[in-house]
């Protein structure tokens, strides 16, 4: 939990998958990779392996696959169940800039 704190206490939005491996529909990289690309430096995205950080994933009440969240200093601004094309999720980041 230590090093979770550490990846979103910082200045920029962080956009945060929690995924499963199982779940190849809805867990779509390139999506991720075309948000990654279009904000460049200015947000972080990341992806989390909820089978392998179930500790974090209870913690945060995770429950569907996909889950993304954005945080910016610490704080949750954002949370969604379900897929987000990368338009959206690119729409929903640049508001926290």
């Amino acid at each position: 939990m230590t090093k979770f704190g550490e990846l979103i206490s910082v200045d920029k939005p962080v956009l945060i998958d929690f995924y499963t491996d199982w779940d190849e529909v809805e867990n779509n990289v390139h999506t991720l990779r075309d948000v990654a690309a279009a904000l460049g430096d200015k947000a972080k995205v990341i992806k989390i392996d909820i089978k392998k950080n179930e500790t974090l994933a209870d913690a945060l009440r995770v429950k569907g696959n996909p889950t993304f969240m954005i945080y910016k200093n610490g704080q949750m601004k954002w949370r969604q169940t379900g897929f987000q094309d990368a338009k959206t999720l690119i729409g929903l980041v640049k508001e926290y800039f």
